[in-house]
């Protein structure tokens, strides 16, 4: 569960989080550009855009989930982006 969120929408991030499988549970992680962060409060949700094999791959995540163990930064874009949401990173490949 994240208390704070240290990133911004361009950034490249990696989200592991927790994928229970029967009785055992896994870390997944999933790398990629954080596209929005949306809501506020408890409501707080950040997408997140990867590429697998030519197809773009988005997943959501609420702020205050319980699956998600950390979420590390690993890179910021070389220039800051002037739009809060990035959809046009979508039509990109």
């Amino acid at each position: 569960m994240l208390k704070t969120i240290d990133f911004r929408p361009g950034d490249i991030i990696r989200v592991f989080s927790k994928i229970r499988e029967g009785e055992k549970t896994r870390t997944q992680v999933f790398e990629g550009a954080v596209l929005q962060i949306k809501g506020r409060g408890e409501n707080k949700t950040f997408t997140v855009r990867k590429m697998v094999g030519g197809t773009g791959v988005e997943r959501i995540w609420p702020v205050n989930s319980p699956n998600i163990e950390d979420v590390k930064l690993k890179e910021h874009p070389k220039k800051t982006p002037r739009r809060a949401r990035l959809y046009h990173l979508r039509s990109t490949k």
